[in-house]
């Protein structure tokens, strides 16, 4: 009996021994099971000035046009430049037979001579009748008569040097000169071709293309923004590259020179909703052409206190509404309804529902929940760990 109740004892032991061995278990299990808070990678708002720009669809003109147009009527002798070549003001371009034109200009110079021969004489004739006059051997009438006819004849001098005047401008016109230099199109006459004074249809058109005109359209709605923007303070426009402007060719590559924006458009087309704004750039080496379609990147302004954050941070909810998570005081993630104004590479410019300061989550949103803990790591050292490093926004522009 007595070894009996010794083996009780020991088995009551063993099995006190395992119940406290199990529940201590079960009590290190129920601690294990509650989660640490998840690990998110923020970056800490910081406003700074950005440049932003505008893209503005536009085309090419040409400097300077001028469509050349006979002053006379008559034959095309000489076509004397070559189609698509560059002309200098002043240079040859056509020659009309002048041979009427030098007729014309002999008549009115014998004309001219038949009328100075004439004005002699009577001014010889007023002269004697004056004398006359005086001792009383001709009449009041005589004399008033020869007077006139004095100044008749004085006139018809005028009027045949006018004529002759007239003969030589039209001589001249014969030869028809570039008046302006540039680079001139094709031809629309050969040699031998009627031409009328003034016709309707240009000899040839020259064009300077050195500088170039873009004209390009900024809509209404723009430019109440950009106006409104600077009335808040929120836009400064007075920085000294504010009227330089980029160019995007048609093929996607940027023009290798600058230009300069020269003046907006004060009138309103009632279709678009839009007004011109006219932009000159040095073409030194023909690159564009009259026609072309071209890209503006046009300065808005500086952004005093710009808001970035990385599009990775911004999320949308069903409705389509761009939100953001941030970490509060109280290592909480919280969420935040925004405003965006446009995409600065691969960053968004926030207008509203950030504030300096505020620790934006980037990575790890979908581990948090409005209201939970969480532990917040700055980007940079999240990139560092995971061999991703942040890239830097690039000037902001913005399509139109």
């Amino acid at each position: 009996m007595q070894i009996n109740d010794k083996v009780k004892g020991i088995a009551v032991g063993i099995v006190l021994t395992g119940l406290l061995i199990l529940g201590g278990c079960g009590q290190q299990t129920a601690t294990d099971r509650t989660p640490p808070p998840p690990e998110v990678a923020v970056v800490t708002i910081q406003a700074k000035p950005v440049v932003t720009t505008t893209e503005l669809a536009g085309r090419t003109s040409a400097y300077l046009v001028a469509e050349v147009r006979p002053q006379v009527g008559g034959i095309i002798q000489k076509r004397l430049f070559t189609e698509g070549a560059d002309v200098k003001a002043g240079q040859t371009l056509f020659q009309i037979d002048p041979a009427l034109y030098q007729a014309a200009l002999g008549n009115a110079k014998a004309a001219l001579a038949r009328s100075e021969a004439q004005f002699s004489t009577l001014q010889l004739r007023a002269a004697r009748l004056k004398d006359l006059l005086a001792d009383k051997a001709v009449s009041q009438q005589d004399y008033d008569d020869a007077t006139a006819a004095l100044k008749q004849s004085e006139a018809d001098m005028q009027y045949g040097k006018a004529t002759i005047e007239t003969a030589h401008i039209n001589l001249k016109h014969t030869t028809i000169s570039a008046p302006i230099s540039g680079r001139i199109g094709r031809s629309s006459v050969t040699e031998g071709a009627l031409v009328t004074a003034y016709q309707p249809v240009a000899l040839a058109t020259i064009q300077q293309l050195d500088p170039m005109y873009v004209d390009v359209t900024q809509s209404t709605a723009d430019i109440l923004r950009l106006r409104r923007q600077m009335q808040e303070g929120q836009l400064d426009r007075n920085g000294k590259n504010q009227q330089k402007v980029s160019l995007l060719l048609d093929d996607g590559s940027e023009y290798a020179l600058k230009g300069t924006l020269q003046f907006r458009d004060v009138t309103v087309d009632p279709t678009t909703g839009s007004v011109v704004l006219r932009i000159v750039f040095p073409n030194p080496s023909g690159v564009l052409l009259p026609g072309m379609f071209v890209r503006a990147v046009v300065q808005e302004g500086v952004h005093k206190n710009a808001i970035l954050i990385p599009q990775q941070a911004v999320s949308r909810d069903p409705k389509g509404n761009p939100l953001t998570f941030i970490v509060d005081k109280e290592g909480k993630a919280q969420r935040r309804p925004l405003t965006l104004d446009r995409a600065i590479g691969d960053a968004w410019l926030v207008s509203s529902g950030l504030a300096e300061g505020d620790q934006v989550i980037v990575e790890g949103m979908q581990k948090v929940k409005p209201g939970i803990p969480v532990k917040a790591v700055p980007l940079a050292a999240a990139g560092d760990m995971t061999g991703d490093k942040p890239k830097a926004p690039a000037p902001t522009t913005k399509a139109n």
